[in-house]
């Protein structure tokens, strides 16, 4: 371990970080895994950063609370903000979690994301059409970012004309994620989940008086619940289908964008995947794990336990650091390497135990379709100037990708 390292891990604090942490994280997470793998920083939180302490935390429900009510309080207050994210189904603990995820999980069933594949290869072709008439196009904008808009709105039926304002609604409150956010993203946040509140309420009244087909439309199974008679509570409806959104557009607009640059930056795997197309499962999940699109989780200890020799007692705040894990040579083999024919690859990317990705079929189908068949049209496409950053550390992707599609 060099002295530059040592000093990573030492100097490490996730309230205060430099532009080339944002920038490249994983030297910063390689020098904490192997020097300080359960960090505790200036706060008082702990940074875990090994894989096997990470899936200990996912699997053991008893020792580590998803239930953010106490750690949100003092960073949102009495706001729209808190009501949102305690409610949804991703920060909370069973019986609550499991009650929502088994109904949000009816909605999304093997079946009903099948049905899907066709619309989605039909809209991935159109992008790839407007694409194919351009000079340069912009791969966040133009692609990544266009295809889970579209596929979550058409899961809860939300017409094109309304379609607009949810990127931006998603992007002020899953920035407000932030483990330090402003004044001003406070404010956005907030006026985010207000806006979309009242939108969902008229989309939910409009529903309500006309179902739809609850085999294909999400939003009316949810209304209509279960065959035995359990249903999510107005609140609870409302609140994770702002969930929902924000899950499906995010993320898988990050794997899109993050995989297609990292082509880019393994031209001898870009070209092997060219060669074969049926390895494209395979390549998404080595997309998934080489740069996570969710790169960071949070859990609450409620029960006395040890990590990694450290002794955490109730009350202790533990952030999960899924771009760390997913990169542990002792799971990985050549951890910084990126094959698009890894196996076996268990990363981290979904989370593991109760609380994985509801969503992660559907996310699989839309990053290998949407990555698959960009491909095909576009074998040659490559950067057209640097790709710009995010600058978040939670969820790590870009917001603009410029490109050629015959570079």
């Amino acid at each position: 371990m060099s002295g530059h390292a040592r000093e990573l891990a030492d100097s490490f604090d996730l309230e205060h970080l430099s532009a080339d942490f944002y920038a490249n994280p994983y030297p910063t997470y390689r020098a904490l895994r192997e020097t300080a793998p359960v960090k505790r920083l200036p706060n008082g939180c702990y940074f875990l950063t090994r894989y096997d302490d990470l899936v200990t935390a996912y699997k053991n429900t008893k020792a580590f609370s998803s239930d953010k009510k106490k750690e949100f309080l003092p960073k949102y207050g009495n706001s729209l903000l808190y009501e949102h994210h305690t409610t949804s189904l991703v920060f909370n603990d069973p019986p609550a979690h499991t009650r929502v995820r088994r109904l949000i999980m009816g909605a999304l069933s093997p079946r009903a994301i099948a049905s899907m594949e066709g619309d989605l290869t039909a809209l991935v072709d159109s992008l790839l059409d407007r694409i194919a008439g351009k000079e340069r196009f912009e791969l966040i904008g133009d692609f990544a970012s266009a295809i889970p808009v579209e596929v979550i709105g058409n899961l809860l039926d939300v017409p094109h004309e309304e379609r607009e304002p949810l990127r931006d609604w998603s992007l002020a409150i899953l920035g407000a994620l932030e483990p330090v956010i402003s004044a001003a993203a406070f404010d956005r946040g907030n006026t985010a989940v207000k806006d979309f509140l009242a939108y969902l309420e008229t989309l939910v009244a409009r529903r309500r008086a006309r179902p739809g087909n609850p085999e294909r439309d999400v939003l009316t199974r949810l209304i209509q619940g279960e065959d035995n008679g359990e249903r999510l509570t107005a609140k609870e409806l409302l609140h994770n289908c702002i969930f929902l959104l924000n899950a499906g557009h995010e993320t898988t607009t990050n794997l899109i964008g993050n995989g297609l640059v990292a082509l880019t930056e393994f031209p001898a795997q870009k070209q092997r995947l060219i060669a074969q197309p049926d390895l494209i499962k395979s390549a998404v999940e080595e997309m998934l794990r080489y740069e996570s699109s969710n790169q960071l989780g949070n859990r609450m200890v409620v029960e006395e336990i040890e990590l990694g020799g450290v002794k955490m007692p109730p009350g202790t705040l533990v952030t999960l650091c899924i771009g760390a894990a997913n990169r542990d040579p002792a799971q990985f083999p050549e951890p910084e390497s990126f094959d698009v024919a890894r196996t076996p690859n268990r990363h981290l990317a979904f989370g593991t135990g109760a609380h994985q990705c509801a969503g992660m079929a559907l996310a699989r189908l839309e990053g290998a379709i949407a990555i698959s068949r960009f491909l095909a049209r576009f074998p040659s496409y490559g950067l057209d100037g640097a790709p710009l950053r995010g600058g978040r550390v939670r969820f790590r992707g870009f917001l603009s990708v410029p490109c050629r599609p015959n570079a």
